[in-house]
């Protein structure tokens, strides 16, 4: 349909208009600047600007509506990047923008091809897009429908059958049903609106039949489901927050300045730690942040390069072989293989979590989801331009780990050591990776009976940016019915029960610790045995629908 000039420009301010309505609804559903914790109401219907917009664009203003809306939505929801590094809000801007601008058309096709139910394509085709983005070198958790509601416990319950996913396709569906039901042509009148919107609901009340006693099931589970663990054993951690950037001090000017800092940190790290056993001498962990303390503890002791470094790495084995409690401390884990760096001193890195009784490491786990970009890059050949601007700008490369590992910490001392007889069995998904539900899973399936998480947001400066990430911790607990303690340089360090409920939380941006007392339960979950089949049903049953008409063509073709 050809429209006048004056109507074309009117409909493209009014997309505009609906487009950057849907990105701050986004936006504002998840923890930001004026809501700590979110709007997670919002999310309900968050979507309905652009699937509307979709829904009266052709297929080439969807690919620019969508490149708008996926690089104005994460801009807006994701601004604290930018503190990081002027790149990074640029490049996951940049992702989105083709993402959705691919999303968008296929979107439209949805509707195409099923005039009257093509709401329902959409519907499964956007939650399997956000289980996809979340897989590979690019895999970005941040901004899945279902983590806006978090604060919402009985509605998250069914995460530990569905994953996370299960309570994105209950939020996103209220935006696809109501976008299909709004006139396509604007200006709109109450009564006007009335009437489509009745004559919507009268031909698509099975779907929305369906969706309302569906949410009348995630809600009754929400409230029997939860698990009752006041008879379990009980573990008590002490959570350290130094409350400053460990790699801060990398950046000062001459190797003994930023030595001095790193002493620094020591220091507050000690005292911490000191006032936190003091205080709880029934303490059966006490857990530093992810790279909390940063020289190389097993590289400087056998290689011995630096001699400011070493002098550090003694000093904290000496005051770890005077404590009686095990230490969980971040670390860079540097050894030597030829096979993997055949140049300079064969040094490879690892991001590491280590288990400490005394001064000896008696376990270590090794990063396995690497942050890319600013961890991990594995184009080097292939993208030489992209590789040699980020050594430019410092980044530090990790190796992956390849082992979900699970530690067993005894301290007989400890409250959990005190009820009975055997360790503690615990894994520690570093950062960035407690916003991916398989890695949580395939621990607590190697028989972790707790998640500690260690994490460094403190470079973000952002209340936002942590609790964002909290936000997804929270499900972590709840898929794999385990309680979640999160030792955070800055924030948010907490206790989450294995209902998703935070039982105790730090004051973030404050040297702190806090002693975490957590049921330590054995509970298997429909998710922990199964894991993200839910997706891959959308996926599936999206591909079929989208290939069905293509086939019905075929078959009318060759019988004529």
């Amino acid at each position: 349909m050809n429209l006048s000039p004056e109507r074309g420009v009117r409909s493209f301010f009014t997309n505009l208009a609906a487009i950057a309505a849907g990105a701050v609804l986004f936006a504002a559903a998840f923890p930001n600047l004026l809501f700590e914790n979110g709007l997670p109401l919002l999310a309900w219907i968050a979507y309905v600007p652009v699937f509307w917009v979709i829904r009266r664009s052709g297929f080439g203003a969807c690919v620019f509506w969508g490149a708008i809306y996926g690089y104005g939505a994460y801009g807006l929801f994701n601004y604290w990047l930018g503190v990081f590094h002027p790149l990074a809000g640029l490049i996951v801007g940049s992702i989105y923008l083709v993402y959705m601008a691919v999303l968008f058309p296929v979107l439209k096709l949805a509707a195409v091809l099923y005039p009257n139910k093509g709401y329902v394509l959409q519907w499964l085709m956007w939650v399997g897009f956000e289980y996809l983005r979340t897989k590979g070198f690019l895999g970005y958790a941040y901004g899945v429908s279902g983590y806006s509601q978090w604060h919402l416990t009985p509605v998250i319950q069914i995460a530990s059958v569905t994953g996370v996913w299960g309570v994105s396709a209950v939020v996103v569906f209220p935006s696809v049903w109501l976008a299909a039901a709004l006139p396509g042509d604007i200006p709109w009148s109450l009564e006007g609106l009335k009437t489509r919107f009745l004559n919507f609901l009268r031909k698509e009340k099975v779907s929305a039949l369906v969706w309302t006693l569906t949410l009348a099931g995630v809600l009754v589970f929400g409230f029997v489901s939860p698990v009752d663990y006041q008879d379990a054993r009980k573990a008590k951690l002490a959570l350290v927050q130094h409350n400053t950037d460990p790699w801060a001090p990398s950046k000062a000017p001459t190797p003994k300045q930023a030595f001095e800092e790193y002493w620094t940190d020591f220091r507050i790290l000690k005292r911490l730690s000191d006032e936190a056993i003091a205080a709880n001498p029934d303490l059966d962990l006490v857990v530093w942040s992810e790279t909390a303390f940063v020289p190389r503890i097993y590289w400087h002791l056998t290689v011995r390069d630096d001699h400011y470094s070493y002098l550090l790495v003694r000093e904290l084995l000496d005051y770890l072989s005077t404590q009686k409690v095990p230490f969980v401390i971040g670390n860079d884990d540097a050894r030597k293989d030829p096979a993997l760096n055949p140049q300079g001193n064969n040094q490879v890195d690892y991001n590491a979590v280590m288990l400490f009784e005394g001064e000896e490491i008696k376990q270590l786990y090794r990063k396995q989801h690497l942050v890319p970009f600013t961890e991990h890059f594995p184009y080097e050949k292939q993208l030489p331009f992209i590789y040699d601007a980020l050594i430019k700008a410092d980044t530090h490369f990790w190796e992956k780990g390849k082992e979900a590992t699970v530690f067993a910490s005894t301290n007989p001392q400890g409250l959990f050591g005190s009820q009975g007889k055997g360790a503690l069995k615990f894994s520690s998904p570093v950062c960035f990776e407690d916003t991916f539900g398989y890695l949580s899973r395939d621990f607590v399936r190697n028989g972790a009976e707790l998640i500690v998480n260690l994490t460094n947001d403190a470079w973000s400066r952002s209340l936002p940016a942590q609790m964002q990430h909290l936000s997804m911790a929270v499900f972590r607990a709840v898929e794999n019915r385990r309680s979640m303690v999160r030792s955070t340089a800055s924030g948010q360090t907490c206790a989450i029960d294995p209902n998703g409920r935070i039982l105790a939380m730090a004051q973030p941006f404050a040297e702190t610790w806090l002693a975490a007392e957590v049921p330590v339960i054995q509970v298997s979950s429909l998710y922990t045995r199964y894991g993200d089949l839910l997706p891959w049903v959308f996926i599936v049953l999206s591909l079929f629908l989208l290939i069905l008409p293509a086939v019905h063509g075929i078959i009318r073709v060759v019988k004529k």
